[in-house]
């Protein structure tokens, strides 16, 4: 592989798993956060950093090393424990998918006027067409990459909009007055919960990067994912933080399109539309490629119509959305099961590091399996909280 090539891959890969991670409910998240704790947000937002980097190391490393998507290397270790991983994540990325779909509807309806619905299928039909390209998975990385630059660039306009005390967010991002440590869970499962952190290490793996020797790159490309998916949160932070400060106070239906209006007015609330349809779209595909991807390795046939099963998936989560509805129930629901889906997959690799079958003379860092099974303990005692 080219080293251009390379390049572009690595950075499709980081910039897959980051474009997921920011959706709709990642932008209602950080700005509902940020009117909470105000300054203080800057130091949940870095204590997340530090544990979703702890995750999807983690997870990416043992990916390569092994050269097996997740679902097998669970299935290598207990059989039967990779079909419940994958029933997990493709309940839980189709439910979430409905949320999606009709995030991309909401931006298209914000930027033009047209109706959620119609929005929501022209968005479908563009994921949709995206899947059935020749080279699906380097236009997806584009895709991928070139609106996750545009997001940055949104946020960045409105957060020299707000004018933010940076100075007071700075000093608070180390030196915190006040703590919420499920908000730091919370921003943590949107992060790396879920499929999410998956849809890298699965692309990584599916174009040719894998094996001990790649391991160098597969760190450079998921620390650039959560790097990319931390500055965008970070300055959506500043942006919130600037309108909040001033005694503004934002929607309660629509926070994130508050800030953007406050901070900028109509031309803000305009260009909010496109930084919701740029989210949504992207987790779009990002959800549907990473779901599809936990199940093509079970069969042949599988395998072979990954594409019509990816079309399936987005139009399955289209149709819902339109017959029903925003399920708020059903996302509230599976949302505590992706609380459990991020804590049992990690904790599955991490036992993997520890079976010569899988990863021969292998090494893995001690470090990191400190920090991983950290974060395994802190997410399953947040999960089981929340059930009880």
């Amino acid at each position: 592989m080219k080293k251009t090539s390379i390049t572009n891959t690595l950075l499709g890969a980081a910039f897959l798993m980051a474009t997921s991670a920011v959706g709709p409910g990642f932008l209602t998240q950080t700005t509902v956060f940020t009117q909470q704790l105000l300054a203080n947000f800057g130091f949940v937002i870095l204590l997340s950093i530090l544990l979703d980097l702890g995750a999807q190391l983690n997870i990416w490393r043992i990916i390569a090393v092994t050269e097996k998507r997740a679902q097998d290397i669970a299935n290598d270790l207990f059989f039967g424990l990779g079909y419940l991983l994958s029933f997990l994540i493709v309940i839980g990325g189709l439910a979430f998918n409905i949320g999606n779909v009709a995030g991309a509807g909401l931006g298209i309806e914000v930027m033009s006027g047209l109706d959620v619905k119609v929005g929501a299928i022209a968005s479908a039909l563009i994921g949709i067409a995206l899947f059935l390209l020749p080279e699906a998975g380097k236009a997806m990385d584009n895709f991928a990459k070139y609106l996750g630059i545009l997001m940055l660039l949104l946020i960045a306009y409105v957060v020299f909009s707000a004018h933010p005390p940076v100075g007071e967010a700075l000093v608070r991002t180390v030196l915190p007055k006040k703590f919420d440590p499920i908000a730091t869970i919370t921003l943590v499962g949107g992060t790396v919960g879920g499929y999410i952190t998956f849809a890298g290490g699965h692309r990584l793996l599916e174009a040719g990067v894998k094996g001990v020797d790649a391991l160098p790159q597969v760190n450079h490309s998921a620390t650039t994912g959560i790097l990319i998916t931390s500055i965008i949160r970070y300055f959506l932070f500043l942006a919130t933080l600037g309108v909040v400060a001033t005694g503004l106070v934002l929607s309660k239906d629509n926070p994130p399109a508050s800030v953007f209006q406050l901070a900028a007015g109509q031309v803000g609330y305009r260009l909010f539309g496109v930084l919701m349809w740029s989210a949504a779209i992207t987790s779009v595909i990002g959800s549907a490629y990473t779901s599809i991807s936990f199940l093509r390795t079970f069969h042949p046939v599988l395998e072979k119509n990954h594409r019509y099963l990816t079309v399936a998936f987005i139009s399955i989560s289209t149709i819902v959305f339109l017959v029903v509805g925003k399920p708020v129930q059903i996302l509230v629901f599976v949302g505590t099961i992706n609380g459990f889906i991020l804590p049992i997959a990690l904790a599955v690799m991490l036992i993997a590091t520890r079976n010569k079958r899988l990863i021969g003379n292998y090494k893995h860092p001690v470090w990191l399996q400190i920090a991983g099974w950290l974060v395994v303990l802190i997410m399953s005692g947040m999960a089981l909280k929340a059930i009880i």
